[in-house]
């Protein structure tokens, strides 16, 4: 029998309730919780292992978070119909839980913990990124686990000047700040977001509004904890130690270690003379007292613990950075646009030791990126991918595909970027890749840089470049800190503060921040946006040196998009019956279309890598939707010789006459010798025939008329044939007088016949044979039509 579950709840500023439930779920994991908020519920579980792994030297946390399609009512469209490996939407989910969690537990806890979250129902309006990392917490308060301190997880967004904690998902699109707040109840630990070039007051402010909410929903997590009698944490075995030896590597080495520190050197020679340090000390122990095999493996951890007292004690005192910088100094830059000759675009940024070699493709709406999640199923149409290849680091590797670090750099890179792209009607998708040859810290914000220099060398009408700085912080037990410009990966490794800011000379765009340790001040924080604001210009002057502005041409080798719109009902028209049209346009114009129905009008877009094919394609397209126009001049092709006159074709799809007397201003019999089928013709459309309909064209129209000339007289009417224009209009089946006055008869009453006699009085002739009435030889026979040079007549030859 299931217990009556244990539940909380607490309340957004508009009023939505959002409930946290233990107690009834997954009753065997080490700590379980569901929260819900409208019909959003996510399910989230722990356990950890009791005891670590043998020779264990780090703390193995795994979280993975995942969304159920039965949440929202639909099946997963993969070939075998189920979830599968996590996509990169639930890998930057389960990143920003992990990083929110991993700080909360103690430093020597090394047994292995697994968070799982799962989305179990879904909301349509609720972005479940927000509740996660407060159901991951949730279940770690109500379990055994040893954690410091309860976190929670909130968004705060403006939208239309207002701050909102969790906007739901509609509202969201409206709002140009979109940050998620990680904190315990006194400090902030993650923030991540992206803002439309918003000032580094607002993001103080934004942070501050982030943790007022997450107070209160760690208020409800500590309730929680209350009501399920949780009231300490499980016991755990600590790792071994030895204090003589780590007194005696720290006399050895700390003098040596300072040593290459303050030389300034480059990132491998450092590392290499450091390893001398520890060759030589493992030398000496091998030469005079042997170690336990326990001791021997506390070396390394030993030297690592000295090596990063050391570098950060020279950075507080000396204020003096690993190579050799000032605080706030930005590394030499080397910035090269066009690398390569064949992508669309390219470029080559160097900082450092860092750099990036990033390219730029442009496709069509073909190539658009579907992201899809159990409540949502959308097409992107600008990717960024961000490849980090072991070579970088002077590393061998297994290549496996990109890593959750990888998804991660080249989301904040993408999200950053992106509020620069032009608009939905930028009818090309973009995919922008960053490869990263070199890396000493920092790559991600280098990949920012080059992307916004590789999207301007593609001709992409980016209005602004964007840049980006990470940023890094030392501080120590005195109070005294250290804020650092453009850090190296050993700095990023030894501090205490990874803060990445991107953003234009305008604004911010971008911010991930990771804090490992307690009490970051606001005003600390306050220090670091302006000294990162600062660090951000001096790389955005450089960079609009290199490029100044998008180029205004493309690359001739790159594609070509011409996107046109058009009344809805002129799409069937250019597809055709069975898409024989468009399959005849991109055949004879080598290019590519793609027509869709967009707010009741038609979005037609061409592609090619050929301008001159482009252009025929538009003609042609125009030329099927174009109304002609009386008095415009068109170039045609004669379709059919007929005896009075050519039929014209100017207009895709649309023919006109052009008679026999409009072909020149001398007279012709005919038109041999004077054009062909095929024949290629300027006209001009002199008007519409008011019966029929019919459109008129005149090659003449558009010819000097010669001196002297003299409107012929007009021809005198044959018996037959002649100007019969003021001949009144009579039904075909008249072949008499005016018979309008006659009465109709039977047609088996023949009448009296001329003798008087009736029908019956035929005399002694002999009867015959009366033939069916409904045969072709019973039937009047019409007359054929005499056709002249008239126009009239040619329209009855229409």
């Amino acid at each position: 029998m299931i217990p009556n579950p244990i539940s909380v709840s607490f309340k957004l500023d508009d009023g939505r309730e959002v409930s946290i439930e233990t107690g009834k779920l997954a009753r065997q994991a080490d700590g379980a919780a569901v929260v819900r908020l409208g019909n959003c519920m996510l399910l989230a579980t722990v356990v950890a292992n009791s005891d670590p792994k043998p020779g264990q030297s780090f703390f193995p946390l795994t979280v993975d978070y995942q969304e159920k399609f039965a949440s929202a009512g639909r099946i997963p469209g993969s070939f075998f119909k189920r979830e599968g490996r996590l996509s990169d939407y639930e890998i930057l989910i389960s990143r920003l839980i992990d990083r929110a969690l991993r700080p909360l537990f103690p430093d020597d806890y090394f047994c292995e913990v697994q968070v799982l979250v799962t989305m179990i129902s879904s909301d349509p309006e609720v972005m479940p990124d927000a509740l996660a990392c407060l159901a991951a917490s949730a279940a770690l308060a109500v379990s055994d686990v040893p954690i410091q301190e309860i976190i929670s997880e909130a968004r705060v967004a403006r939208i239309n000047g207002q701050f909102k904690i969790n906007p739901g998902r509609t509202e969201l699109k409206d709002a140009d700040m979109d940050f998620i707040i990680a904190a315990t109840e006194k400090n902030i630990m993650m923030v991540e977001g992206e803002s439309s070039e918003c000032q580094e007051a607002d993001v103080i402010k934004a942070i501050e509004i982030a943790h007022a909410a997450i107070r209160t929903q760690i208020q409800a997590q500590k309730e929680l904890r209350d009501k399920k009698g949780v009231t300490g944490k499980r016991e755990y075995k600590l790792p071994y130690n030895n204090p003589e030896l780590e007194t005696k590597i720290k006399d050895f080495g700390a003098k040596r270690m300072y040593d290459v520190a303050k030389a300034g050197l480059a990132k491998h020679e450092r590392r290499e003379a450091l390893n001398k340090i520890y060759e030589e000390y493992a030398a000496m122990i091998g030469e005079g007292d042997q170690l336990e095999p326990q001791d021997v493996a506390l070396i390394k951890t030993y030297f690592h613990d000295v090596e990063k007292k050391v570098v950060r004690d020279m950075m507080l005192n000396d204020r003096v950075r690993l190579d050799g910088r000032q605080l706030d100094q930005v590394r030499p830059l080397t910035m090269e646009i066009d690398p390569l000759p064949s992508p669309h675009g390219s470029a080559l940024f160097t900082r450092g030791e860092t750099q990036s070699l990033t390219t730029v493709t442009l496709g069509t709406s073909e190539s658009e990126l579907l992201i899809e999640t159990a409540a949502t199923s959308d097409y992107v149409k600008f990717i960024l991918h961000y490849n980090f290849p072991p070579f970088s680091t002077g590393e061998v590797k297994p290549m496996r595909g990109p890593g959750r670090r990888e998804v991660g750099h080249g989301n904040l890179a993408m999200r950053s970027l992106r509020k620069m792209m032009p608009k939905d009607d930028y009818p090309y998708t973009v995919r922008v890749v960053s490869d990263i040859l070199e890396s000493n810290g920092s790559s991600s914000m280098a990949t920012v840089c080059a992307g916004s220099l590789a999207l301007m060398d593609a001709g992409v009408p980016m209005p602004k470049h964007v840049s980006g700085v990470a940023m890094g912080l030392i501080s120590g037990d005195d109070g005294k800190f250290a804020i650092l410009t453009d850090i190296l990966g050993d700095e990023d490794h030894l501090g205490d503060m990874d803060f990445k800011v991107t953003g234009t000379r305008d604004g911010i765009c971008g911010i991930q921040m990771d804090i490992k340790v307690d009490g970051l001040s606001m005003d600390i924080m306050m220090q670091a946006l302006e000294q990162a604001r600062k660090g951000r210009l001096h790389i955005l002057d450089a960079m609009y040196t290199c490029i100044p502005e998008a180029r205004v041409e493309m690359k001739p080798h790159a594609p070509r998009i011409v996107q046109i719109n058009i009344d809805r009902e002129f799409i069937g028209a250019i597809i055709g019956p069975g898409g024989k049209i468009i399959q005849e346009i991109q055949r004879e114009t080598g290019t590519t279309i793609n027509i869709e129905e967009v707010n009741d009008r038609g979005e037609v877009k061409i592609f090619s890598a050929n301008k001159e094919n482009i252009d025929k394609a538009l003609s042609w397209i125009k030329g099927i939707v174009a109304v002609p126009e009386v008095g415009t001049e068109y170039e045609g092709t004669v379709k059919s010789i007929v005896p009075f006159g050519a039929f014209i074709e100017f207009l895709p799809g649309k023919q006109g006459l052009l008679h026999i007397s409009e072909v020149s201003w001398s007279r012709l019999d005919s038109l041999e010798g004077v054009m062909k089928e095929g024949d290629k013709v300027k006209i001009k459309l002199v008007g519409t025939d008011p019966k029929t309909g019919k459109l008129r064209l005149s090659r003449k129209a558009l010819m000097p008329k010669p001196e002297g000339y003299v409107e012929p007289a007009p021809r005198e009417r044959s018996e037959r044939g002649g100007d019969r224009g003021d001949r009144p209009q009579r039904d075909r089946n008249d072949r008499g007088g005016d018979r309008g006055d006659r009465p109709q008869r039977d047609r088996n009453d023949r009448g009296e016949r001329r003798d008087g006699g009736n029908r019956d009085n035929r005399g002694d002739r002999p009867q015959r044979e009366q033939r069916p009435e409904n045969t072709e030889a019973s039937q009047p026979q019409q007359q054929p039509q005499q056709p002249d040079n008239n126009n009239d007549d040619a329209d009855l030859a229409l």
